[in-house]
């Protein structure tokens, strides 16, 4: 009988690094257009309460 190597959890490990790196980049652009998005709000609710 031939041996074949199992690889069930290889998939489990790629989902897992693609989710952290994915996490990661949208960390890095909360943190760089975080001022920018809020400032956008705060002229936004501005307008309204006037």
């Amino acid at each position: 009988m031939l041996y074949l190597p199992r690889e069930e959890g290889q998939g489990l490990v790629e989902y897992a690094l693609i989710l952290v790196l994915v996490a990661i980049v949208v960390i890095v652009i909360l943190t760089v257009l975080g001022p920018i998005i809020g400032n956008v709000f705060s002229s936004i609710g501005g307008a309204l309460r006037r």
